[in-house]
């Protein structure tokens, strides 16, 4: 007769709650789960939908939202980066330099006018007197023409068109730099969106409870203090949605900045962040980086540059062949007389012996340095593309374990819910479920980003996109 008397007592309480009562069912309590309350096992993580419910907006846009993906974002970025368009305009002014240098073949022409009043210093012995008078010119002009300088303006041409294609290289880096800047801001945006869904979540969760945790208060099946207890888990949910919000405010900024659009109209996010498989060996990035990365370019051509100068310094001593032509208009009236001159030079530089030896000297240590500085560049790249590769590496072998555990904690979150419900599990401990099922959660999403920033920072290794072969994977469809 008790034990009628519970069972009754229970049924009354559950079929209060919304629960299929024991009398309307077998002995099943906190097996069935409603999938309209909560999805069921198979789905871990918040389903993926073609379009935001909560667009990307930022403030003071009126204009429908732009669909924005990675493909555009880095198109933004390559059109609006202003580091971009600053590597850009020093390219063309190098290219200006090399016009400058060839300039020197090209003829000079001067054109001077002026008068003079002159007295003599000494006494005329005709007159007994100082003279005075004056002395015009009309007009001078002086064309002069060099013709040869033993290869110093080469070599000067030849050194400015490899700074010309260090500069291109320079360029090549600035822009492989803004690509991975770019890819990893739009990754961790993705981010910050993913926790940011996984903290709305939570508080739906908190909110459940909560509203539960007054149920069983209200039909004296557990304390006021579980009340408490829910409560303030539903506050700490709501503060971390906050929270979470917020970080992806800041991420959308540090994306815009990156893009060098901050003022950009609202946008929509349509991707999320998921597992492409890349496959490369250590081998195959280093092969890769010796043809595409710019900064291995840029090192070879200071060294050709350092080398060139050498050859430039040793012709300090050559001298320069031109001719030279004047005509000139003018005398003791403004048109009184003219005169011409017209003549060939070889021209000697002032020879300062122990000053040329020494810049032969500086030269070659500065070649010697940018030796060193090639290697040096080539030892940073190469331990740059083993440090990304590990790093991808690891999180690609983080990736199953992390949707395992994801798997495990909402098992078990839902074991804990399911005994709550009837009254056989503490708030403590459903909290703890919940606790444990939310940190499974970003940390599946934390190895997802750290698996996509490691690409991008390997592709920005070898300088070079990689293309993946194989189909996403995303969490559904892995068994």
């Amino acid at each position: 007769m008790i034990m009628f008397k519970k069972i009754l007592t229970l049924s009354l309480i559950l079929g209060f709650i919304g629960i299929p009562s024991l009398a309307k069912g077998k002995a099943d309590i906190g097996n069935k789960i409603n999938d309209k309350e909560y999805p069921s096992a198979e789905k871990v993580l918040p389903e993926k939908t073609e379009k935001t419910d909560n667009p990307i907006t930022i403030s003071g846009s009126v204009e429908k939202n732009i669909d924005m993906t990675l493909d555009r974002c880095i198109e933004l970025a390559l059109g609006n980066n202003p580091q971009i368009n600053s590597a850009f305009q020093d390219m063309l002014a190098s290219d200006a330099r090399i016009k400058q240098v060839w300039s020197n073949y090209f003829p000079q022409l001067n054109w001077q006018s002026g008068f003079t009043r002159i007295r003599q210093l000494q006494l005329s012995d005709v007159f007994g007197r100082n003279l005075t008078y004056n002395y015009y010119l009309a007009g001078q002009i002086t064309l002069q023409q060099m013709l040869y300088d033993f290869g110093v303006t080469q070599n000067q041409a030849t050194i400015k068109k490899l700074d010309y294609k260090a500069y291109k290289a320079s360029l090549a880096a600035v822009i492989n730099d803004v690509i991975y800047q770019t890819k990893d801001a739009y990754y961790n945006l993705l981010l910050a969106m993913e926790n940011k869904r996984v903290a709305e979540d939570n508080v739906n969760k908190y909110e459940l409870f909560y509203n539960q945790a007054i149920a069983f208060y209200k039909i004296g099946m557990n304390p006021k203090v579980d009340v408490t207890i829910a409560q303030s888990n539903l506050s700490n949910a709501k503060l971390n949605l906050i929270q979470a919000d917020n970080s992806v405010n800041l991420a959308i900024a540090k994306l815009n900045n990156v893009m060098g659009v901050p003022f950009i109209n609202k946008y929509d996010v349509k991707e999320r962040l998921e597992y492409t498989p890349v496959n490369i060996t250590l081998n195959q990035a280093v092969d890769m980086a010796r043809e595409s990365r710019p900064e291995l370019k840029m090192a070879e051509l200071k060294v050709e540059s350092a080398k060139q100068t050498v050859k430039l310094v040793k012709k300090s001593y050559l001298p320069t062949i031109s001719l030279e032509g004047q005509y000139m208009r003018g005398g003791k009236h403004i048109n009184s007389n003219y005169g011409y001159s017209l003549g060939g030079y070889l021209t000697f530089p002032t020879v300062n012996g122990a000053l040329i030896r020494n810049e032969i000297k500086e030269a070659k240590y500065l070649y010697d340095k940018e030796l060193a500085e090639a290697q040096n560049t080539q030892n940073a790249i190469y331990l740059e593309i083993q440090t990304a590769y590990l790093m991808l590496t690891e999180k690609k072998a983080q990736i199953p374990v992390a949707i395992l555990q994801v798997k495990q904690a909402k098992e078990n979150y839902e074991l804990s819910y399911g005994r709550y419900r009837v009254g056989e599990a503490s708030p403590v401990e459903l909290r703890d479920a919940q606790v444990t099922y939310q940190e499974a959660q970003f940390d599946y999403y934390n190895t997802l980003y750290g698996y996509n920033s490691a690409k991008a920072a390997l592709e920005k290794a070898i300088g070079k996109n990689l293309v993946c072969e194989d189909e996403p994977i995303e969490l559904e469809k892995k068994s």
